[in-house]
Formats: C-alpha cells, structure tokens, sequence
C-alpha cells in the first residue's frame, strides 16, 4: 500500500496549494479597493474554493492514513 502513501501525499499536497491560492487571491482583492458588493461577491467565491481544497487535503491525509495502516 506504498503507493496509497504517496498518492495521499499527492493530493493532500494539491489541496495545501489550493489553500495557498486561495490566500493570494484573497490578498489580491483586498488590495484592488472593490466595493463592498464586488468584494463579498468574490470572497464568497473564494470561500467555495477554500472549502474544496481544505476537502481534498483531508482526502488525501485520510489516504495517508489508511495506506499506513494497510502497509
């Protein structure tokens, strides 16, 4: 079940990066001054993504897990 480990670690690693991203663009439009409509439309988007890459971290650290416990 090696392989489980390292496909886990994979995934977990897509989801940190997402979760990454996820603060630059937050960061980025703070920055751009929007209004406060334009604002909380985009963090609401980008709260949706958030969510969908702190998801695939637990994925692929649950995959960790389980790739260990089967080796």
């Amino acid at each position: 079940m090696e392989w489980m480990i390292w496909a886990g670690a994979a995934v977990s690693l897509l989801g940190v990066l997402g979760l990454i991203w996820c603060i630059v663009a937050a960061a980025r439009a703070r920055r751009a001054g929007l209004e406060k409509q334009a604002m909380a439309a985009r963090l609401q988007r980008l709260v949706a993504m958030n969510m969908g890459a702190l998801a695939l971290s637990g994925i692929g650290l649950a995959m960790v897990v389980v790739g260990i416990l089967l080796s």
